[in-house]
């Protein structure tokens, strides 16, 4: 039996600080055997309530939009006849007579974290219950006295009170007409009184910004790369070739939609002989000029360049020409923007509750607080939406290190230790190793790759397996090498006569090379902000930069560890990224007099991903010692390194560089047994804007012992590059007498 409403009630739904609106509002039997209606209507004129038998009853406007009535008999099946000012009447239907659309098993999972799927159960979903079509909105705001779904549905305003679900957190409610392409935000009421707009943190689509609302989405995507995405797991990453181009959507070529990408990115990234594309963050941010680093939407593809079915074509253009997809991912940290995470239901609930944890002194944003399970779920299954519902083939995390260090840029006394009195985040470690164990099982042949800066050990170790340190590892599959591009951009940067002082730059990394599994960036970080051009970066005349860059790029392909390269740097584009004007495409043109030297490098790195793709010593034993010897590391005064990468079934490729600004006629290198050797990449070629100095017949290899090898040649160097070599026979049928060279 109900009783008749307290003022109190009344006062708390039409304040929005109600936890239960569906025990007041809809149908309710009374007690002399008929049913009591109310209906929230704030923008009506009259209300009628009908049920299907004919019945029907004038509500009584009590006050600010709440209508009360009484049918006959018992049954909430009604409708409501509304007239609003425009004298139309509508008919709607009681969504207050819906059971709620997420199961004990759900609430279950989502309070204890372990919701792999959280994106089908929270956010909003466009359904049809009991026959009746409309959206389903459910957000977890546990700290809320009351929360209200608003959007384009009720003109923005109170006419749609949410009920809590327990101890879950969970705030819910059924919408009756509301579908796809509908605007919305939560309006929550917190403890303190006050009353917040929220975009949804699971909405799958947002407005375009600076407009913030979510937007409901339903796909209408049908895949087509099902052969893909079954053998995409098929092989072990650190055994295959790859190579990944690094892209800024939106200045890639500027307007471009994502449909528009579709056109016109997989055949460029195919031409090049790029293995992946990486693609800088695509989820919702509302400041461009972070690139997408500072994540609002978290589940939204950015609205800027289309829908998420228009990126969802990308990929799958992408994957029908043969290339992966890479999308960068940032769980450290998001911004402070109101409408957003930050002090979601009024009280600190995605960051910790320490400000000193909370508040990330580099960027100006929040950080995530890891150690709440929800939290962590929510990171945990965006993760796997992203590798199930866009088929990302590997997500790259970005900022791990300030993820891992509690005082990661906290001077002393602004950080507290962990329980053991360590700087380590032990919350940040769990979530990480639940991370990658996740994507692994849920998502199979999905890569995690670690932006991790530090010295941390075992990122690349199972999680399984711990550590000298006490930790299991991060289970991620690679890990960007910061070491090498540091070491090896500062090395040539110096000028070339004081490059035999620093040999060690360029040889420290093989120190290390195995303890993690790397990939070499040449990343958007290091054109930015002030930093130029790589090409800007090499010393010398305009010829010796392009020499430089090109023999960096080739030492780069034949070092152990993947590859990446930033947008731009493959045809030595002269300034650093713009991200508002995008790639200098203007100096490829035929009009521009130095197109030419910029066609050069890219047809080098045309070559050399052709190349390493076709040449297993270059990836099969990547992660192995056995598939990298050095021939000589050590003649510093001539700036030359060489070295030699072998396949599982001991197939050598030789790698000579010389990065000193003269040619070395006669230059002997010790070499594996083989009777000659054809150069089979060299960045003087004339075809890539060299001067041309080459090893033009093949080489034959002399019983001469050098750098402790049974057999050596004297080979011709070029001046600021780097040459390839492998057997040519013994001597090989195809070669006569006139074509070997013995210098």
């Amino acid at each position: 039996m109900t009783t008749p409403h307290p003022d109190v009630d009344l006062d708390r739904i039409l304040g929005g600080a109600h936890h239960d609106p569906h025990s007041f509002l809809g149908a309710h039997p009374t007690g002399d055997g008929h049913t009591v209606v109310r209906a929230l209507k704030p923008l009506a004129r009259s209300v009628v309530a009908v049920r299907p038998t004919g019945e029907r009853a004038t509500l009584t406007h009590e006050r600010d939009g709440l209508f009360t009535g009484t049918l006959p008999g018992a049954g909430t099946d009604h409708r409501f006849l509304v007239t609003y000012d425009d004298g139309v009447e509508r008919l709607h239907h009681d969504g207050y007579r819906f059971p709620p659309t997420l199961g004990d098993i759900d609430l279950h999972l989502v309070s204890e974290g372990r919701h792999e799927l959280l994106w089908r159960v929270l956010g909003s979903h466009v359904r049809t219950l009991d026959g009746v079509t409309g959206t389903s909105f459910a957000v977890w705001a546990p700290n809320a006295q009351g929360v209200r779904v608003i959007g384009d549905f009720n003109g923005w305003g109170t006419a749609h009170p949410m009920r809590s679900l327990g101890s879950s957190g969970v705030w819910e409610l059924f919408v009756p007409g509301a579908g796809a392409g509908t605007r919305y935000k939560y309006e929550i009421h917190t403890r303190d009184g006050r009353l917040l707009q929220k975009a949804d943190p699971l909405a799958r689509a947002t407005e375009v910004p600076p407009a913030t609302a979510s937007v409901v989405h339903t796909s209408a995507y049908a895949w087509e790369d099902a052969a893909w995405m079954a053998s995409r797991g098929g092989a072990d990453c650190h055994s295959r070739p790859l190579s990944v181009y690094e892209v800024h959507l939106p200045s890639w070529r500027p307007g471009l939609t994502y449909r528009d990408l579709a056109a016109e990115l997989p055949a460029y990234v195919s031409e090049l002989g790029f293995t992946h594309v990486e693609f800088m963050p695509v989820m919702e941010h509302p400041f461009g000029g972070s690139w997408g680093y500072q994540v609002t939407g978290f589940y939204a593809p950015t609205s800027r360049l289309g829908d998420p079915d228009d990126l969802k074509h990308l990929i799958d253009s992408l994957h029908a020409a043969g290339i992966g997809v890479i999308l960068d991912w940032v769980p450290a940290h998001f911004p402070e923007d109101g409408f957003a995470l930050a002090r979601f239901d009024g009280e600190p609930l995605y960051e910790p509750s320490d400000p000193r944890r909370a508040h990330h002194p580099d960027w100006g944003t929040l950080e995530f607080d890891h150690g709440r399970r929800e939290v962590r779920n929510f990171l945990v299954a965006c993760a796997v939406y992203w590798c199930t519902e866009f088929h990302a083939d590997a997500l790259r995390v970005d900022a791990v290190a300030s993820l891992l260090y509690l005082d990661y840029s906290r001077p002393d006394g602004a950080w507290s230790p962990n329980e053991h009195g360590g700087h380590q985040n032990l919350d940040a470690v769990a979530f990480l190793q639940e991370l990658t164990d996740t994507v692994r099982r849920a998502a199979p042949g999905a890569l995690t790759i670690a932006e991790e800066s530090t010295a941390w050990p075992g990122v690349t170790r199972p999680t399984y397996e711990v550590g000298d340190d006490g930790f299991g590892g991060l289970g991620f599959d690679l890990k960007w090498n910061l070491g090498w591009m540091h070491d090896t951009l500062g090395h040539l940067a110096r000028d070339p006569v004081h490059r035999a002082w620093h040999q060690d730059e360029m040889t420290f990394a093989m120190v290390y090379a195995y303890d993690e599994r790397y990939l070499l960036p040449l990343s958007h970080d290091e054109v930015v902000h002030g930093k130029g051009a790589l090409v800007a970066k090499m010393p010398g005349d305009w010829w010796q930069r392009r020499a430089t860059l090109r023999a960096l790029f080739a030492f780069m392909w034949s070092h152990p560890g993947k590859q990446l390269l930033f947008m731009g740097q493959e045809f030595g584009q002269p300034e650093e990224f713009d991200p508002d004007a995008g790639p200098q495409w203007w100096v490829l043109d035929e009009a521009w007099p130095g197109n030419a030297d910029h066609r050069g490098v890219r047809a080098l790195v045309r070559d050399l991903n052709i190349r390493y793709r076709a040449t297993a010593a270059l990836w099969e034993l990547d992660a192995d010692p056995a598939g990298f010897s050095w021939i000589d590391a050590s003649h510093a005064e001539a700036n030359v390194l060489s070295f030699v990468r072998h396949d599982a079934a001991g197939r050598p490729l030789v790698v000579v560089a010389n990065f000193s600004p003269v040619v070395r006629t006669g230059y002997r290198v010790g070499l594996p047994d083989a009777a000659a050797w054809r150069e089979v990449l060299n960045t003087d070629a004339a075809e890539y804007g060299g001067g041309d100095v080459r090893n033009e017949k093949a080489v034959r290899s002399e019983p001469v012992p050098w750098h402790g090898r049974a057999h050596s040649a004297a080979l011709t160097l070029p001046p600021l590059a780097v040459v390839w070599l492998e057997p040519a026979g013994d001597p090989a049928p195809d070669l006569e007498e006139d074509d070997l060279d013995d210098h």
